[in-house]
């Protein structure tokens, strides 16, 4: 399916079709997770239709738990733990340290975590993925704490815990005022924060905007609605200029900033970064 078709469906509120992926025959996941071994293909297979899956994992077996998000949309496994998670562990040493995942989506980053930390608390603002992250790493044997959180309102906001480590993947060019988001989230990280989002290049950041007492560049990003699980909640999302972006974090006391990748992706430039303390 088109880039540009995907979008229409995006616009009128429709899903792009599933595919009719097999329950057996993937590539055997490394670690075995015996509640989930457990089941009988007929179990599992209810349990890949009780949700509404965008992402599947694999069990020790190669039996796909989850569903694909749409034709060429995440229909591989996913891996676990996730290759910039392993990297994060080789840099700065997860174990006995605690973790705070934002935006957990389906909790595969969020098993990977528990892996290698002491503890993680995984949020994301669509309870839907709260409950998927529940089930996926129940089902893995592990039991972080999840709960429900907008991050761009302030009660909810106020529900995060402080952490040695922040996992930020996917999250911060969905935001209607990231340069906020940033501030406060490096309030919460006491070593070091993993940020893994879309940024604008110098020639898209076209208009500024006044937060904070300061004024910053941004490229107007549409987002297509709560209906849609990889859309923000606001109508439109602002995608910060690297720069600036690296200025906000070391403002908020994060100054030792580590560009781990720089990568162009289908919807525009996109950095991996390590922001510490």
């Amino acid at each position: 399916m088109s880039p540009t078709f995907r979008g229409v469906l995006r616009r009128l509120g429709m899903r792009p079709s599933k595919p009719d992926l097999p329950l057996r025959g993937w590539p055997k996941a490394a670690v075995a997770s015996p509640e989930l071994d457990a089941l009988s293909d007929e179990e599992l297979a209810e349990v890949n239709a009780l949700l509404p899956w965008n992402c599947f994992t694999v069990d020790s077996v190669g039996r796909r738990f989850g569903e694909a998000a749409g034709v060429g949309k995440r229909d591989a496994p996913q891996a676990i733990p996730d290759p910039r998670i392993v990297a994060l562990h080789r840099r700065f040493d997860l174990s006995g340290r605690s973790v705070l995942e934002i935006g957990c989506f389906e909790g595969v980053h969020t098993a990977g975590l528990c892996g290698l930390a002491r503890d993680v608390t995984a949020v994301d603002a669509r309870v839907e993925n709260v409950v998927k992250t529940i089930v996926r790493t129940a089902l893995l044997g592990f039991h972080p704490r999840v709960f429900v959180c907008d991050v761009e309102k302030p009660e909810p906001f106020a529900r995060l815990p402080e952490a040695e480590v922040v996992h930020h993947v996917g999250v911060l060019y969905h935001l209607a005022d990231p340069v906020a988001h940033l501030a406060a989230i490096a309030r919460r990280t006491r070593t070091v924060l993993m940020l893994d989002t879309h940024v604008a290049e110098p020639y898209e950041a076209t208009e500024r905007y006044e937060t904070g007492g300061a004024s910053f560049r941004y490229k107007r990003y549409r987002e297509f609605g709560r209906a849609d699980v990889f859309s923000g909640m606001s109508p439109k999302s602002k995608w910060l200029v690297l720069e600036d972006l690296v200025e906000v974090l070391r403002d908020g006391g994060l100054t030792g900033v580590e560009i781990v990748e720089r990568r162009q992706e289908r919807n525009g430039a996109r950095v991996l970064l390590y922001a510490s303390r």
